[in-house]
C-alpha cells in the first residue's frame, strides 16, 4: 500500500453525484449502508425516477425521504427497509415498501451483494483512511462484499477510536458531499424530531433507576419511551456505569464527561462506551467524541453477540414495548399486522441479560394509548400480532404506574404484577378477562 499514490488516485475515482447516478440500471440491486444515507448520491438516484425501472433498493433506517417513499414511485424503485422510521411509517402502513427480517444480530444479513453499496466516508487522513463518523454498524464489512462502492466524501464526518475505519483503495468512487441541513441532536434514533418529554416519562425514568444498580453495563433501545429516560433522571445518583449499546440517546455522553458513566467495572472493553453509533448527541457533543478514547465503535455483528453481551456482570438491558400481554408476552414490531417497528437488537441484549451474571431485562411501556382509551396491557395481543420476546424470558416491566417482575413466576403471579401497572382505568376490565382465561369456569 505504501507505493500506491492514494491521494492521485482519490482524485481520479471523484466523479459528480449525477456520474455516480448513471452507474445504476433499470433492474440493477443497491444497498445503503446503516445509520445517515449519502444525501446527495441518493438525490441524484431519486432523480432518475421514470428513467428506470425495477431497481431494487435497501435501506436499513431510512433517515431521509428523497421521494421514493411516495406514492407512483413503485415502478421505478422497489425499496426494502431494515428498520422501519418516522419516515417511511406512512410508506409501509400504504405496503408499498417491503420489510427485511434480520438473524439473531441485526444487520449481519441486509442486502445480499448488492450491484452497487452506497456509504459515507469522511475524508482520508495522512495515510488514506476514512472515517465513517458517528456510526459504523456494519459498514466495513458490506464494503468488502460489494461488486462496486461509491462514497460519498464528508468532510463534518468525526473519527472515533475502534473498527471505524476504511482505506480509500477499497473505494471505487467518490463523490463530494452536500448538506441535508440535518444536525447531530436534532432528531431521536428512529429519525423523529424531538419533543418535549410527556410527564409519564419521568414516572418511567424513576422506576426504571431503582433497578440499575451501580457498576451496571447497560443498554437502552430505541423508542419513544426509552430515549427520553436519560435526561429525565434515570441514572441520577449511579456510579460507575458502563456502556454497552447500540447508539447513545440524548445524555449519554454528557454522562460520560461526568464520570457518571466510565466502564472501568466492566468485564471486557474496560473504560470504554462500546457501540456501533454514536446516535444520539449535540454537535458540541460530538466534537467531544472526536478522537476520543472513551468511544469504542465496533460492529453490530460483535456489540450484539450473545457471549459478549453476557460476559459483562449486571448486564441490564432497557428497551420498549408496543404491548405487552397479561402472561408477559412482550410485542415490540408490530400491533395486529400493522409493523411499525423490528426488534433490532432487543432479541440479543434481552437473550444476553439472562447469559449475565446478576443481569436484568427491563421491558418499557406507557400505560395506555389513544388518550387512555386503549390499554397497552392486554389479555390477549390482536391477531396477527408479532411476538417479540417470549414470556419465558420476560423480566421486569415497568410502566408509569410502577414495576412488574416476572421472572419466575406462575401465571396468575404474572396476571397481578401485570395488572397492578397498567391504567387504573383499565384494571377491572382486565381482572375480568383475566378470570376468564386463567382461572376456573364457573
Amino acid at each position: 500500500m505504501s507505493d500506491w499514490n492514494w491521494k492521485s488516485a482519490f482524485k481520479e475515482n471523484l466523479i459528480s453525484a449525477e456520474d455516480a447516478a448513471k452507474f445504476v440500471k433499470s433492474g440493477d440491486s443497491i444497498a445503503f449502508t446503516g445509520g445517515r444515507e449519502a444525501f446527495a448520491i441518493g438525490l441524484a438516484i431519486a432523480a432518475r425516477v421514470g428513467d428506470l425501472k425495477d431497481v431494487k433498493i435497501f435501506l436499513p433506517s431510512p433517515t431521509y425521504d428523497f421521494g421514493w417513499y411516495g406514492e407512483g414511485w413503485e415502478e421505478s424503485f422497489k425499496i426494502t427497509i431494515g428498520m422501519p422510521t418516522a419516515t417511511c411509517q406512512e410508506a409501509i402502513d400504504a405496503q408499498r415498501c417491503d420489510i427485511n427480517t434480520f438473524t439473531l444480530v441485526p444487520m449481519e444479513v441486509s442486502a445480499k451483494e448488492p450491484d452497487i453499496l452506497i456509504t459515507e466516508i469522511s475524508v482520508p487522513d495522512k495515510q488514506g483512511f476514512c472515517s465513517f463518523g458517528n456510526s459504523l454498524w456494519d459498514k466495513k464489512r458490506e464494503i468488502r462484499k460489494a461488486r462496486m462502492v461509491i462514497a460519498e466524501v464528508n468532510n463534518n464526518l468525526i473519527r472515533t477510536y475502534g473498527d471505524n475505519f476504511i482505506h480509500v483503495s477499497e473505494i471505487d468512487y467518490l463523490v463530494e458531499h452536500i448538506s441535508s441541513g440535518a444536525m447531530p441532536g436534532s432528531g431521536s434514533l428512529a429519525g423523529r424530531a424531538l419533543k418535549e418529554p410527556e410527564p409519564y416519562l419521568k414516572d418511567i425514568a424513576g422506576y426504571v433507576g431503582e433497578l440499575i444498580l451501580d457498576r451496571a453495563t447497560i443498554q437502552i433501545g430505541v423508542g419513544r419511551t426509552t430515549e427520553p429516560l436519560v435526561r429525565l433522571g434515570m441514572l441520577d445518583g449511579k456510579k460507575d456505569i458502563g456502556y454497552h449499546s447500540e447508539a447513545t440517546p440524548n445524555g449519554i455522553i454528557s454522562l460520560i464527561r461526568e464520570g457518571v458513566i466510565n466502564g472501568k467495572y466492566k468485564n471486557i472493553n474496560t473504560d470504554r462506551a462500546t457501540v456501533t453509533s454514536l446516535g444520539g448527541g449535540t454537535k458540541e457533543e460530538m466534537e467531544w467524541a472526536r478522537e476520543n478514547p472513551t468511544f469504542q465503535l465496533v460492529d453490530v455483528a460483535y456489540l450484539e453477540n450473545l457471549r459478549i453481551i453476557g460476559d459483562h456482570d449486571n448486564m441490564t438491558s432497557i428497551n420498549n414495548a408496543l404491548m405487552v400481554d397479561l402472561t408477559g408476552q412482550i410485542a415490540a414490531e408490530t400491533i395486529g399486522t400493522r409493523i411499525m417497528s423490528l426488534a433490532g437488537g432487543q432479541i440479543p441484549f434481552v437473550f444476553g441479560s439472562w447469559l449475565s451474571n446478576n443481569g436484568r431485562s427491563i421491558t418499557v411501556i406507557r400505560s395506555t394509548a389513544k388518550n387512555n382509551q386503549i390499554s397497552r396491557i392486554v389479555p390477549l395481543f390482536p391477531q396477527g400480532t408479532i411476538v417479540t420476546i417470549q414470556r419465558n424470558l420476560a423480566d421486569y416491566v415497568v410502566s408509569e404506574y410502577g414495576i412488574a417482575h416476572l421472572r419466575g413466576k406462575s401465571i396468575r403471579e404474572r396476571v397481578g404484577e401485570m395488572i397492578s401497572i397498567a391504567h387504573p382505568d383499565h384494571r377491572d376490565y382486565l381482572w375480568k378477562e383475566a378470570k376468564k382465561l386463567y382461572w376456573p369456569k364457573k
